[in-house]
């Protein structure tokens, strides 16, 4: 399955990022890098993660990271996985 992140995935990942790196810019980059090889991983077991609490769609799946929840939807039909977005799981936008 391909992945694709959303436009909207990639500037609250890049504002989460620049948060971190005010603090520790390695944290920062460790962050991103170990975010990356949970999303790579979907596609073995797309449906692993619990139907989205923030979706009416069994297709859209929260994965938890860390602090951070990240949305993303199957298409079976396109053999894609769409990263849609990424927050505190305490605070959705």
């Amino acid at each position: 399955m391909k992945i694709i992140r959303t436009e909207e995935y990639q500037k609250e990942l890049l504002a989460i990022l620049k948060h971190i790196a005010k603090d520790k810019i390695t944290a920062s980059k460790k962050f991103k890098q170990d975010l990356n090889i949970q999303i790579n991983l979907i596609p073995d077991f797309p449906y692993k993660y619990r139907v989205s609490f923030y979706f009416d769609d069994e297709n859209v799946r929260d994965m938890t990271f860390k602090t951070y929840t990240i949305n993303y939807e199957i298409d079976l039909n396109k053999n894609t996985i769409f990263i849609l977005s990424i927050f505190n799981q305490n605070k959705p936008s």
